[in-house]
């Protein structure tokens, strides 16, 4: 659960903090949770929230016209010539906007519409932050397996 928040806010004391509210409102709600088998999910959910909730607070979000963008380029397989722990802290290094959709709609697994619905902001917004993290985060990559070969 500290990696979800790490990996969104970007920050360390940021997801300290994140975290410490998700618990206090998992442990206030716990008598709800109908399904104990279910714990680990509906916990992740409550994390994944939290997060959000911290992000609507404290992100600028860039519009859809404000961003670069280049409908053409194609995915690469990037990841395979580097370490899970170096694309972690590149993901943390993101701008907060584009960070938070990366993670939400790569990692998490939400549409761009959820994300769109949960933050507060246009559709094209999110996938326009998306984009825009996935280029930044091919960057710092590529740089870092040129220099570390």
């Amino acid at each position: 659960m500290f990696n979800i928040c790490t990996r969104m806010t970007g920050n360390t004391a940021h997801a300290e903090d994140v975290l410490h509210d998700a618990f206090i409102l998992a442990f206030k709600n716990i008598g709800n949770l109908k399904q104990p088998e279910a714990f680990a999910g509906w916990l992740k959910q409550i994390v994944v929230n939290a997060c959000i909730h911290h992000a609507k607070k404290t992100v600028r979000w860039q519009s859809w016209d404000e961003v670069d963008h280049d409908a053409t380029e194609e995915p690469t397989a990037w990841w395979t010539n580097i370490s899970l722990d170096t694309v972690h802290r590149e993901i943390k290094k993101l701008p907060d906007g584009c960070r938070e959709i990366f993670v939400l709609y790569a990692i998490e697994e939400y549409t761009h519409r959820s994300i769109a619905a949960e933050l507060g902001i246009t559709e094209g917004t999110s996938k326009s932050q998306y984009h825009r993290a996935r280029k930044l985060l091919r960057e710092k990559l590529n740089i870092e397996i040129i220099t570390n070969g």
